[in-house]
């Protein structure tokens, strides 16, 4: 048996202790967390005057009524395929940035990466810098040890639980909501989510942090399918750093083999061994290395964001291609036409949009019936939907090539109130006398139409009526 074959399967996690950096990327960084946070957080405040019969919440997912308000749109159950879309353009879009510009959704928009920052943030404010939480980690368990572990924890539990928090928000009216829970009146399922989600926030972006990303993220494993040459990503300049050492002696590269591009790795990973499926390209490698190189009197760069292509072409002699020509190629061209082909199509489709919907069910059970003087009646299920802020009174009528007659169920002159933003389901009786073809004929095809009696907006649906020949 080789000495391979007793090596275990898993490998425990060495703990990351990245390093206070400053530089451009880091300050975009901060930037991108607190826009982001900021819209996560406080998004299910905004107040959206609807009308008297529509909540006034501007980013709503109500599932009691089966219903998504985003400001001025409402979608409905039934039209998933927005959401459906909405769904593709993030795929596409997550294509189109991985090919132009390699993980950046990654390293800046994530949540995991976000509130990764942040409890790394929190636990640099209570324990130090890096030097300072290496010491800590090592120290024996002590009262400070212990005091200033449980302050990081309580402070990551009280961030986790704002997270989960605030998730709630988005399925119920928050005001509301936070009134209940404040007085422990809330649901059980929104104390079940905001439980769930508080602990995986806090062990997510406490413990597991780049875990997450190695092991339970599929994105590290398909991005280089998205990438290729001409993408722009995180990279060394060998030609130009090798060999490095700290010696400055004739021949020798631009890199001293400081360590700091891997003391502010968030992930731990040395950027100098090339393209790795741990990297995130956050870019904090180069804010590192460039404040490095100005202190050496070296041109920053060393780490960069430059494409495969260039680095061959650079280390040759020969000038890099611009940004935009390693942006504006084939592939990214062809990945944002379908972005925006699907994004107008979404938007054409929300405009024509009907605010009247009628659907109808022909009850086969028995598929006709004739009354006594011979008359031969169908019944029909019809589904209408008001997508409008009011109540409103719908005629529905029947055309056909022969005489039928229809008839409403509760209903008088075939006129229906359906209440706002509701459905309503109506049943409807549909005759034609023993002597007309219509009840003696097999099928006739038949037409139902539906009016507004304000707007004079008009729906249909078309279905055949069944005579005695269907025996």
């Amino acid at each position: 048996m080789s000495s391979s074959d007793n090596q275990p399967l898993y490998a425990p996690r060495e703990p990351i202790f990245p390093r206070r950096v400053k530089g451009y990327y880091r300050n975009l960084k901060w930037w991108v967390m607190a826009v982001t946070l900021g819209i996560y957080y406080l998004t299910p405040w905004i107040r959206w005057d609807r009308g008297p019969n529509l909540p006034d919440q501007a980013v709503l997912i109500d599932m009691a009524h089966r219903r998504f308000y985003f400001f001025w749109i409402e979608i409905w159950s039934h039209e998933f395929y927005f959401v459906a879309g909405l769904l593709i353009m993030a795929g596409l879009g997550l294509f189109l940035f991985t090919s132009a510009l390699g993980r950046v959704w990654c390293g800046y928009t994530c949540p995991q990466t976000v509130w990764t920052d942040l409890f790394i943030l929190v636990e640099r404010w209570i324990e130090g810098d890096r030097n300072a939480r290496v010491r800590l980690w090592n120290a024996k368990w002590d009262a400070r040890k212990i005091r200033l572990q449980t302050t990081k924890w309580f402070v990551w539990l009280l961030i986790a639980l704002a997270t989960g928090g605030a998730w709630v928000f988005y399925f119920a009216d928050a005001p509301t909501l936070a009134r209940d829970l404040v007085t422990f009146h809330a649901p059980f399922v929104a104390w079940a989510t905001i439980g769930v989600l508080t602990a995986a926030t806090f062990i997510f972006g406490g413990f597991m942090r780049e875990q997450v990303c190695n092991y339970m993220c599929p994105w590290p494993r398909i991005q280089a399918a998205m990438m290729d040459p001409e993408t722009l990503t995180v990279a060394y300049r060998e030609w130009r750093g090798e060999p490095r050492g700290k010696q400055r002696v004739e021949g020798a590269g631009d890199c001293i083999d400081c360590m700091a591009c891997v003391n502010v790795c968030p992930a731990g990973i040395d950027i100098r061994d090339g393209q790795q499926m741990e990297c995130i390209t956050c870019a904090l490698c180069i804010d590192a290395c460039d404040d490095v190189m100005d202190k050496i009197g070296k041109p920053r760069g060393l780490i960069d964001y430059l494409a495969l292509s260039d680095q061959e072409a650079e280390a040759n002699g020969k000038p890099p291609k611009p940004v935009w020509a390693h942006i504006l190629r084939a592939r990214t061209m062809i990945y944002t036409v379908m972005w925006a082909a699907i994004g107008v199509g979404l938007v054409f489709a929300m405009f024509i949009r009907a605010d009247l919907e009628m659907t109808v069910s022909p009850v086969r059970n028995p598929t006709f019936v004739v009354l006594s003087d011979g008359t031969v009646r169908n019944i029909y299920d019809i589904r209408l939907l008001n997508k409008l802020g009011d109540d409103r009174e719908f005629t529905l009528s029947v055309v056909s090539d022969v005489a039928l007659e229809i008839t409403l169920e509760g209903a008088e002159q075939n006129v229906v109130t359906v209440p706002a933003n509701e459905t309503m389901l109506q049943r409807v009786y549909v005759s034609a006398s023993r002597d007309t073809p219509a009840a003696s004929a097999d099928r006739t095809e038949l037409r139902f139409w539906v009016e507004d009696a304000i707007t004079g907006e008009r729906a249909f649906t078309d279905t055949v009526f069944n005579g005695r020949a269907a025996r």
